[in-house]
């Protein structure tokens, strides 16, 4: 095929599928997704193996950026996913404060050392059975994916 013929079925597949998934309803757009990095997923690997098979430098160049166009795809793919079942998921309860402020014993019952050396609201550093040594609470807000809610 020649280079017209080529970029013509490309802007009509372009336009045929923002068409398509414009129709989509938003209870089905994260299957839509899921779907889409899957085909990004397949997409990459043809990549890699026409740029481990280039004997031309410039096929090479083009497959490599091909590439890394297709990993920033892939990424991206997963990263608007990831925003976009948060915005399901609903808003969590924090974690139980039990053992961090104010507690009164060392190690709950094994015989540990007390609370009566610690001031009101000093954090426990023993906890309670089975439990690991306390977090510090952040007054700020708690910490996800780097960023405060």
């Amino acid at each position: 095929m020649d280079g017209m013929s080529l970029l013509t079925i490309t802007v009509l597949a372009v336009f045929v599928g923002f068409e398509v998934v414009s129709k989509v309803s938003s209870t089905l757009h994260t299957p839509l997704m899921s779907g889409a990095n899957a085909i990004h997923g397949i997409i990459l690997v043809g990549a890699i193996i026409v740029a481990g098979q280039a004997a031309d430098p410039w096929v090479l160049a083009v497959a490599l950026l091909a590439v890394v166009l297709a990993t920033a795809n892939l990424v991206g793919g997963f990263v608007v996913t990831d925003r976009m079942l948060e915005m399901f998921r609903g808003r969590q309860r924090p974690p139980s404060n039990v053992g961090q402020l104010g507690s009164t014993g060392g190690t709950g019952g094994t015989g540990g050392a007390g609370g009566a050396a610690r001031s009101p609201g000093q954090a426990d550093s023993g906890g309670q059975a089975g439990s690991t040594a306390a977090r510090p609470v952040d007054s700020a807000g708690p910490i996800k994916k780097g960023r405060r809610q």
